[in-house]
């Protein structure tokens, strides 16, 4: 969920809830055989984690070998787009998105897709400590290696926001000279330490004064940190749920797949983020994107990244388009991706017009959608596009 392992999401909510697993079990227990009985899943049948390529790639970026998955445009791409997503998930956040725009005709897009490090399929550091500026250097070898030339739209969810505004700060000329659009979803610029994560504002306090702790803790005693997820895997459900969703009944298997991301993050990985997280201040480096055709999107239920966050950027790049997604939590891109898809949809349209030399005539919308009116329209009118396309995708690699 972004942020969602460690003292900003459902890592640290995790953490420091082992303690209380035992006590909350039974009424996890009933919990997950409610769960169970669901019935009427939208998503029950939905390939999270499977989705096609066309092409793989490991990228080495300062020591660490990068998973990269590539979706190439059906003829000359009109944009290629680099999604980046956050903290304790993986590249599957972006499972809508990739869905929808594979085999897109107005514009065409060459998708990349890439796991940072210490998540998914990438491997982690060899010194066991990240910071935001390193996720700004190795997205600009990615760029680097696998997109190395045309206009680029760059797209971030929560930390993976906060990687293109660092590559903003560090590597100003590549903004400058070939980025025409920026979606940043559910993030913030920095002042992390006041979220409170829907506790009394002392609990934000309180994290903050321990984040020091219990990095050394999760460091020295990963093993037992292990145990302790395992072991209250129905806590992790709710969580997951009260931590990344903002809808009364999100669906179990979204719900479901987020969890799986966390828990694919080590607690060693969720250690090493800590403090950068804690550090991350970069309301400065939103300048550069001041003339950048640029997409804000949060939901107003966000509890990691709360919509407060948002809107200080909003203010911040006053041409950008700005989307508030009703009942939408920090996972707003996959339980309101309808919304979030047509969003994107503009901006690309927008970024479009930029890599051609001319300037959108119309602002871009500023907006709030409620997200009962979003129902998976979207996935209803672009379905039978979607469908060839990936099938096209199937047919080239069984070729």
């Amino acid at each position: 969920m972004g942020l969602a392992k460690g003292a900003f999401g459902l890592a640290g909510a995790l953490v420091g809830s082992m303690a209380a697993g035992a006590a909350a079990g039974v009424a996890a227990e009933r919990f997950a055989t409610r769960r169970r009985r669901r019935v009427g899943d939208p998503y029950a049948d939905e390939p999270f984690g499977a989705l096609p390529y066309d092409s793989a790639q490991t990228v080495t970026a300062d020591g660490v070998d990068l998973h990269v998955e590539i979706v190439e445009a059906d003829g000359e791409p009109d944009l290629t787009v680099v999604f980046v997503h956050g903290f304790a998930l993986d590249m599957g956040t972006w499972h809508f998105q990739r869905r929808v725009f594979t085999g897109h005709e107005e514009p065409k897009l060459r998708m990349v897709f890439y796991d940072q490090p210490g998540h998914g399929h990438s491997g982690p550091r060899p010194d066991g400590d990240y910071t935001i500026d390193q996720l700004a250097d190795s997205l600009a070898e990615v760029i680097t290696k696998v997109a190395p030339d045309g206009p680029l739209v760059l797209a971030g969810h929560s930390m993976g926001g906060m990687t293109l505004m660092a590559l903003a700060e560090r590597h100003p000329d590549l903004v400058l000279d070939r980025v025409v659009g920026v979606a940043l979803i559910s993030t913030s610029a920095g002042h992390l330490d006041d979220v409170a994560l829907g506790f009394p504002p002392i609990v934000a306090w309180l994290r903050g004064a321990l984040t020091p702790a219990l990095t050394k803790v999760l460091r020295w005693q990963p093993i037992m940190a292990e145990r302790g997820r395992r072991s209250g895997s129905d806590l992790a459900y709710l969580l997951t749920e009260r931590y990344g969703f903002g809808s009364a009944n999100p669906s179990p298997a979204l719900v479901e797949y987020v969890e799986r991301m966390n828990d694919g993050t080590r607690v060693e990985v969720i250690a090493g983020y800590l403090g950068t997280l804690s550090q991350h201040d970069r309301y400065a480096a939103l300048e550069a994107f001041a003339d950048v055709e640029t997409l804000v999107v949060c939901g107003d239920r966000d509890l990691l990244t709360p919509v407060e966050h948002t809107r200080e950027i909003a203010k911040l790049l006053p041409h950008a388009a700005l989307l508030e997604v009703s009942d939408g939590g920090h996972c707003t891109l996959m339980e309101h991706a309808d919304a979030t898809n047509e969003a994107l949809l503009e901006l690309f349209r927008r970024a479009v017009q930029v890599a051609a030399g001319r300037r959108p005539t119309e602002a871009p919308h500023r907006t709030e959608v409620a997200a009962a009116k979003q129902r998976r329209g979207w996935a209803r009118r672009a379905g039978e596009q979607q469908r060839r396309a990936l099938e096209k995708i199937l047919r080239r690699k069984g070729a």
